[in-house]
C-alpha cells in the first residue's frame, strides 16, 4: 500500500469508522495533470517532474495531458468540469488568478469551481533591456522615462498575462509612461530586444540568463522579493527603485470544487514532500524556481488576494477586456 493509499484510507477510517467492503482506496486508477500549455514550457517542464515523483509514491501512473487554448483558459475548463474524485488536477500558473479580470465571460467560475491544493513554486521575473538603451539599472529606467515621456516602449507577449501586468504595475508605482508593443511570443521579442527594436520587457527568469550572460541583453531588476541564485548580481525592484515592490509569478495546483477534503489534503501532503526534498529543491532553484508546497488554507488565501490584485491592476491600467 502506498503512502498516499494509506492516507486516505486512514482518514474515511476516521471519518465513518470503517471504510466500506465495496470503497477502493485512492489512487486505485491512473491521475492526469492537466497543463493548459503547449508542451515544452515552462509549466510543462514543471508539471512532468513532479509528475514523475508523484508517480513513484502513489504508485499508479500520473500522466501530464497538455489541453492548450485561450491563454490557459480551455485546459482549466476542462478540470472544472471533471469529476471531483481526485483524478484530475490542474497545475496552472497565477494567470489562473488573473483570468476573471481580463476576460469579459469565462466557461467557470475562477473562485468556486476549483479548490487550490498547493502552490508548488514562486517563480520571478527579469526587466531587461536592449544593450544600445542607457541604462543598467530600473532606477536609471525611471529617470530615463521621466526625461521622455511616452517616447520608450516595452515588449509584451500577451494582453494581460503575468509578464504584462507586472510591467503595469511597475510602471505605476514608478509613475512612468512607456508603450506596450505585442509580440508572438518569448523568442521573437527576445530577438527584438537583442536587435535592439525595443527598449525594454518583463520576462521570464530562467528563459532569458543565457541571454543576459552572454551579454547580449542587460538585465535591470528581478520581480521577486529576494535576488535570484541565477542572477545574484542583478538586484530586485524593491532594492534598487521601488522600495516594496514585489510581482512574484507561481505554479499551483488545483481540483474540481467538491473533491473531498481527505484527498485535497492527502495530494498536499505528499506533493509538499516531493517539493521540499532537497535534490528537489535543488533542481527547482536551477530553473528559476522558488520551491514552496504551501498548505490548501494557504493557497486558497493567496489565490483570493492575487484574484482581488490583479482585477485592481487591470483596471487603473485601462487594460480592455479580452
Amino acid at each position: 500500500m502506498s503512502r498516499l493509499t494509506f492516507a486516505i484510507v486512514c482518514a474515511v477510517t476516521v471519518v465513518t469508522g470503517n471504510a466500506p467492503a465495496h470503497a477502493q482506496p485512492y489512487p486505485s486508477k491512473p491521475i492526469r495533470v492537466i497543463v493548459p500549455f503547449a508542451a515544452g514550457g515552462a509549466v510543462d517542464q514543471l508539471a512532468r517532474i513532479v509528475a514523475a515523483k508523484f508517480q513513484e509514491s502513489v504508485g499508479q501512473p500520473v500522466l501530464v495531458e497538455n489541453r492548450a487554448g485561450a491563454g490557459g483558459t480551455t485546459g482549466a475548463n476542462d478540470v472544472a468540469k471533471a469529476a471531483p474524485d481526485g483524478y484530475t488536477i490542474l497545475q496552472n500558473t497565477n494567470g489562473q488568478a488573473i483570468s476573471p479580470a481580463i476576460y469579459k465571460s469565462l466557461p467557470f467560475d475562477a473562485m468556486r469551481d476549483f479548490i487550490p491544493v498547493t502552490q508548488l513554486v514562486a517563480t520571478s521575473t527579469v526587466l531587461v533591456a536592449n544593450t544600445r538603451l542607457r541604462v543598467r539599472t530600473a532606477k536609471d529606467l525611471i529617470a530615463l522615462a521621466k526625461e521622455r515621456p511616452g517616447k520608450l516602449n516595452y515588449g509584451m507577449t500577451g494582453v494581460g498575462n503575468s509578464l504584462h501586468l507586472t510591467m503595469e504595475m511597475f510602471k505605476r508605482a514608478a509613475g512612468i509612461d512607456i508603450q506596450a508593443i505585442p509580440y508572438r511570443g518569448d523568442a521573437p521579442l527576445n530577438t527584438a530586444l537583442i536587435a535592439g527594436e525595443v527598449d525594454v520587457a518583463v520576462v521570464p527568469l530562467a528563459a532569458i540568463v543565457p541571454h543576459v550572460q552572454s551579454g547580449a541583453i542587460r538585465a535591470l531588476a528581478v520581480s521577486s522579493a529576494g535576488r535570484s541564485p541565477l542572477l545574484p548580481d542583478v538586484p530586485t525592484f524593491g532594492e534598487d527603485a521601488v522600495p516594496g515592490f514585489e510581482a512574484s509569478g507561481w505554479q499551483g495546483w488545483f481540483v474540481p470544487a467538491k473533491t473531498p477534503a481527505e484527498i485535497v489534503a492527502a495530494i498536499h501532503r505528499e506533493t509538499a514532500k516531493i517539493i521540499a526534498d532537497p535534490a528537489m529543491a535543488k533542481r527547482l532553484s536551477g530553473m528559476g524556481n522558488e520551491p514552496v508546497g504551501s498548505t490548501p488554507e494557504e493557497f486558497a488565501a493567496k489565490f483570493r488576494d492575487d484574484v482581488e490584485r490583479f482585477a485592481k491592476v487591470v483596471k487603473e491600467a485601462g487594460i480592455p477586456l479580452q
